[in-house]
């Protein structure tokens, strides 16, 4: 087997507690640098180290890149931040985003940290998927935001009319309102660079102060907003600089998609570049048909020396990778490693990459992953080159405490350090339950060993507590796991499944099909409508046939599926069926498609059901 292209992994060196209870504690013994203050000392910084160096770029509209450097992104941000001080935001009146990423949100959540005004970019789905605005309205009456930002008008006007606080200043890089108070964005840039207020504000900003208030949809009820405070983002990249030594080396260059209001591309990937002294690529592409072409393109023109994607990118990108000589030459030519998150990555998708990685250069490319949360800024476990395989979550990253509480024959992880959440936003209820009698944040994941017994060979994810259920026999069925490989063992027919079967006799399944890859695996003409394509013999004979393959390798009723249907109705926003990042609310959709759960079950089986076949 090909040998990985060299690059520099930090070591963690964990030990292990363990107390009569049964409870485990696991650190590493590694130190955390010492932390800045303010997460915009980097940018003081790079602006002064680096200064003509890009640090934001972007395409206008589909067109050459508009690129920011350090010194400019400085001096554009103190301006706005000079403006912000004569409005009507504060500590307590945060700035909320509702479009999605750009050179100007960049510098709008660059001035408002650095006068302390917290900034809570909201996912765009609420204004622009959503029929109800319920969600979004819910986040703002919590918030009480003193001003709004969209880049451009027209697609949020349904959303801000339902919404909009009539005391709330709405800031429009493109288009205006009528009937609402609308800034232009250019106007923000009429501040004075050297206002002393600002400097002011700047010197009373400390680790406390709250950066950034992201709301996670998480599994029930409504949004909750998250607390990062800017010890938390300082402590999460110094954590980040002791694992990924090769960004202090080299200052890392990223093609970057994943959402800002997203604590994995706002706090990791935004920060990473920050921090330092890297150039984030904006890139306006989608890992999805139709949009992944945009992705293609701007990789062909930027080399990236790290690349960060969630497993469907990683797919869609490996279908171009392989036909593709110019993306090849050009994605390969100095990346150092790739990482996922998000989810579990397909066997067969890190397989692919390896391949076509050795046919381009002779060498594999390093995939590492972790595991973290909104509440926990968020990477707080993270692969060394000894836990780097596929299933693996890693370590405790310097300065966390990983706490491991037996819960019903899984261990619970929890965590405690200076990356973890103060706190939800005016909402004391939910944070006094997301905490235990010790401190700890419980994550709601289980782990397991590796290697029993011995945290060096790392940790596995095994699903989401609240997710898992017993059988009518009283065995437990661990979701989190099952889902992975059951997506995988369909892949890439399905885009994700529910698994149900509680106090059932048996497990089976809800799948969410990909009508892409189903059409493609058929040869169906793309003028087939989705159900002709779904109801197509072959395709469920392809289906069985998987799903028989799946049964024999299964070890018992926890892990075997009995019968699937397939879904044409992709999951609601409204409904909860599909949180912000994307992710399936299973208990969700198993309340809302309750008819279906018992099509499921009927006997004998209703026509659409798919059975194993052998």
């Amino acid at each position: 087997m090909a040998a990985f292209r060299d690059v520099a992994l930090g070591v963690l060196t964990p030990v292990l507690e363990a107390r009569p209870s049964g409870v485990q504690l696991v650190r590493s013994v590694e130190a955390l640098d010492t932390l800045p203050d303010r997460m915009t000392d980097a940018l003081d910084h790079w602006a002064s180290a680096a200064p003509g160096r890009v640090f934001l770029a972007e395409r206008v509209q589909g067109g050459e890149w508009r690129r920011l450097t350090f010194a400019e992104a400085l001096s554009l941000s103190r301006r706005i931040a000079s403006s912000l001080m004569g409005r009507r935001v504060s500590a307590e009146r945060p700035i909320a985003i509702l479009s999605g990423n750009d050179i100007e949100q960049g510098l709008l959540v660059l001035a408002a940290m650095r006068i302390g005004v917290p900034v809570a970019p909201i996912s765009p789905a609420y204004s622009l998927v959503s029929t109800d605005f319920e969600k979004l309205r819910h986040i703002i009456g919590r918030l009480t935001p003193g001003l709004i930002f969209v880049n451009r008008a027209a697609p949020f006007e349904r959303a801000l009319r339902a919404i909009a606080p009539p005391d709330c200043e709405i800031v429009c890089t493109e288009g205006r309102i009528d009937g609402l108070a609308t800034t232009p964005f250019a106007a923000l840039l009429d501040g004075d660079e050297a206002d002393a207020r600002v400097t002011a504000a700047h010197a009373a900003v400390g680790p406390e102060t709250i950066a950034k208030v992201l709301f996670t949809s998480g599994s029930t009820g409504q949004p909750k907003g998250v607390i990062n405070t800017h010890r938390m983002l300082a402590a999460n990249q110094a954590m980040l600089r002791h694992w990924l030594p090769f960004v202090k080396e080299e200052p890392p260059v990223m093609v970057d998609w994943l959402p800002w209001h997203h604590t994995f591309g706002g706090n990791h990937n935004f920060g990473l570049a920050l921090s330092n002294g890297g150039s984030l690529y904006i890139d306006h592409g989608k890992p999805l048909p139709g949009g992944i072409e945009e992705t293609v393109r701007n990789l062909k023109e930027i080399a990236p020396t790290f690349y960060l994607n969630v497993p469907k990118g990683f797919e869609e990108l490996v279908a171009r990778l392989r036909t593709d000589g110019a993306l090849r030459e050009s994605y390969f030519s100095r990346l150092r490693a790739n990482f996922y998150a998000g989810a579990g990555l397909p066997p067969h998708v890190a397989t692919a990459l390896d391949e076509i990685a050795v046919e381009t250069i002779g060498e594999r490319i390093l995939m590492v992953t972790g595991l973290g949360a909104t509440e926990t800024a968020p990477a707080a476990l993270a692969c060394t080159k000894e836990t780097a395989r596929p299933g693996l979550v890693g370590l405790p990253l310097p300065g966390l405490e990983l706490k491991l509480v037996p819960n019903a024959g899984k261990l619970e992880a929890r965590l405690r350090g200076p990356t973890i959440m103060p706190g939800y936003w005016r909402d004391p209820a939910q944070t006094a339950k997301a905490f235990d009698e010790d401190g700890f944040y419980c994550l709601g994941d289980a782990l397991r060993y590796a290697e029993p017994g011995r945290p060096e060979g790392g940790f596995i994810f095994d699903g989401r507590v609240s997710e898992d259920f017993k059988l009518v026999t009283g065995t437990w069925v661990s979701v989190g796991p099952l889902r992975a490989r059951l997506i995988s063992a369909f892949a890439p027919l399905a885009r994700d499944v529910v698994i149900a079967g509680h106090d059932r006799d048996d497990v089976r399944v809800l799948v969410f099909p990909d009508v892409a890859a189903c059409r493609a695996a058929i040869a169906a003409p793309s003028s087939t409508p989705d159900a002709a394509v779904l109801a197509d013999p072959a395709l469920r004979r392809r289906f069985a046939t998987r799903l028989g393959q799946f049964a024999k390798a299964s070890t018992g009723s926890s892990n075997r599926v009995t019968r699937i249907l397939l879904l044409a109705e992709l999951p609601s926003i409204d409904a909860n069926e599909i949180t912000d990042k994307g992710s399936i609310n299973q208990r969700a959709v198993l309340s809302r498609r309750a008819g279906l759960v018992e099509a499921l079950y009927a006997e004998p089986p209703v026509p659409d059901a798919i059975l194993p076949e052998s």
